[in-house]
């Protein structure tokens, strides 16, 4: 039987992939159980399979923030607006804490939208918060320390955390939550290379995964910088110097700069205020 360690209800206002893998991983945790959280959206028989591992499920926006104390925005910002404004009567902002992990939206945006000055954490996840390893970064600049405690905590059961300056959330959208798929097609195309070089597809793809978490791990863990590692295997006239050099001189490095640049000039236009 799991044992959760809190009594917080949580209503994620909007059931795509973020708010399900949101979800999924709070429970995978240990510390929430499916019935402390409802999961709501617009066509609930896409959720039907969540029913039966134990959350709650509706397609009541109101009705799911008046029955929890901490409402999650996951919409897309094009459909933020009509969201606010249909439980702007349910939020209470004395009682309420709001999480968004809504791109490119303000905490401003939200409290002038509701017109209430309800605390409001911003929260920019990954789609690797379903198995616990998510890189989250936080920000606000009306919520307490304890409630920022508060998400902290919560998603600290889901990855790990970072709080940061209001002004660098578009940023860390870029890096971290577009970053999953960049990192997931650098580890693809590996992967192709390694079918070309002679393994079957399924093989070269788990020698590719395996291959870049260990590489990932390895910083993680020493806290070394990556041409420190990279000199490590880089011997003179080597074939590892040589592969490096050819990515090089087709753009490596500059395409994945170049990228995240791009997308963080993507995500702060993607909410456009509606009157």
């Amino acid at each position: 039987m799991t044992t959760t360690s809190n009594q917080h209800k949580i209503a994620i206002l909007g059931g795509g992939n973020m708010g399900v893998a949101l979800a999924k991983g709070l429970v995978k945790s240990g510390k929430y159980a499916g019935n402390q959280i409802t999961i709501t959206r617009r066509n609930i028989r896409a959720l039907q399979d969540l029913v039966v591992q134990g959350f709650t499920i509706t397609d009541n926006n109101s009705q799911a923030v008046r029955e929890a104390d901490i409402v999650v925005i996951a919409v897309l910002p094009q459909q933020l607006d009509g969201l606010l404004d249909s439980i702007r009567d349910e939020v209470n902002a004395a009682s309420h804490l709001l999480i968004s992990v809504v791109s490119g939206v303000s905490v401003n945006d939200i409290t002038n939208r509701l017109d209430k000055q309800v605390q409001v954490v911003r929260a920019m996840p990954n789609t690797a918060i379903a198995i616990q390893e998510s890189m989250t970064c936080l920000a606000s600049n009306n919520a307490t320390k304890e409630n920022l405690a508060l998400v902290k905590e919560l998603f600290d059961t889901v990855g790990e955390t970072i709080e940061i300056h209001e002004e660098l959330m578009t940023s860390a959208t870029a890096l971290c939550a577009c970053g999953i798929a960049f990192f997931l097609r650098s580890i693809r195309a590996a992967s192709q290379g390694g079918t070309e070089i002679g393994f079957h597809a399924a093989e070269a793809l788990h020698m590719a995964a395996q291959t870049a978490k260990g590489a990932a791990a390895l910083l993680l863990a020493t806290g070394n910088h990556p041409e420190g590692e990279i000199d490590k295997v880089t011997s003179p006239k080597g074939c590892t110097i040589a592969g490096l050099n050819e990515m090089e001189h087709a753009g490596f490095s500059s395409a994945m700069i170049k990228g995240i640049r791009l997308s963080a000039i993507k995500a702060g236009d993607l909410y456009v205020k509606s009157n």
